[in-house]
């Protein structure tokens, strides 16, 4: 799957570590501390924009693929904190007297820039897959190694759109209660259970894999782990939250320090086995089509429309998560 030729294998596996460590303190801090939050997401990806265009214009990525994933996933973060901090007080009793999360207008926020994000790596996909297909693409802006297109292109390509299609119950997103362990207000989504979000993580795997293969071991496995990791210990419920965090940070220290996954001690290449690509884009296709089944299935017996309402409320899952909201 990897190919470690060239590059210390120690080393690289040491900084994987690392990798996935700091992306989990990052959305640590940044989710429980409100001005942590607002410096990540408002201030310092402005600074950062600055220099990609001026003293890192020669090194930085400035193809679109990799300047809408830092943008869009900043602005993810941005919405998603205002959903959770922004609100009105009176001036005299300094009692809250509206909220943003109280909007119905906001809580289509985040499925939309989920879907969004998805359908990116969707397209991105069958562009590949028309463009290279049987053949190795050669080094590209963003991938110095380069693609190999096939039929996994295509079938991730749906896995993708399938995901899309599984995702429910958007009108309970909620916000978590302050308590003296956790003062984070977390945006929460209760139906948003484990086997979405493993069907997410195989399938933005095997897209990594399949488009950015040579930061795969990164980009993919890295830096999917750390917003799971969170969603199913310290941060339960909110793991779109944790992902649009991570997402965010790890795209502007890519920016920032391209050479780390191209041509660095640290970089790792794929193996471009067409075997090893066909099996995981296969595996997320067959994953996604039965979390689509499932929700199906859910559907008929509940006779509850997913797009207008959670569908998953007899989760045992879903009931603690929801058990956490104000």
């Amino acid at each position: 799957m990897f190919n470690f030729t060239g590059s210390n294998f120690l080393q690289s596996g040491l900084a994987w570590i690392v990798v996935v460590c700091c992306l989990f303190l990052f959305n640590e801090v940044t989710r429980r501390n409100k001005w942590a939050g607002f410096f990540g997401f408002f201030v310092l990806p402005l600074l950062l924009t600055g220099l990609w265009f001026t003293v890192l214009r020669d090194s930085t990525y400035t193809d679109w693929f990799h300047l809408f994933k830092v943008y869009s996933s900043t602005a993810g973060c941005i919405g998603f904190w205002l959903i959770r901090h922004y609100e009105k007080k009176d001036k005299d009793t300094k009692k809250v007297t509206w909220r943003l999360s109280a909007t119905k207008f906001a809580m289509w926020f985040p499925p939309f820039i989920l879907a969004v994000n998805i359908l990116e790596a969707v397209i991105k996909d069958f562009e590949i897959g028309f463009t290279y297909f049987g053949v190795h693409s050669g080094p590209l802006m963003g991938e110095a190694v380069g693609v190999m297109g096939g039929s996994w292109n295509f079938m991730n390509g749906i896995a993708g759109l399938l995901n899309i299609i599984a995702i429910t119950g958007w009108v309970g997103i909620s916000i978590r209660n302050k308590t003296k362990k956790d003062s984070s207000k977390d945006m929460l989504w209760p139906d948003m259970l484990w086997f979405w979000i493993i069907a997410y993580d195989i399938w933005n795997f095997a897209y990594t894999y399949n488009a950015i293969p040579t930061h795969s071991f990164y980009a993919g496995l890295a830096l999917l782990i750390a917003p799971t990791l969170c969603a199913f210990t310290l941060g339960k419920g909110a793991w779109l939250q944790h992902r649009a965090q991570t997402l965010a940070i790890w795209c502007m220290f890519a920016q920032t320090f391209a050479t780390f996954q191209d041509g660095s001690r640290f970089t790792v290449e794929s193996t471009y086995n067409s075997t090893i690509y066909t099996i995981i884009s296969l595996l997320a296709l067959l994953v996604n089509i039965a979390v689509v089944c499932y929700m199906i299935y859910k559907v008929i017996k509940t006779k509850r429309n997913p797009y207008k309402s959670e569908l998953y409320i007899d989760n045992k899952q879903y009931q603690q998560i929801k058990a956490l909201a104000e």
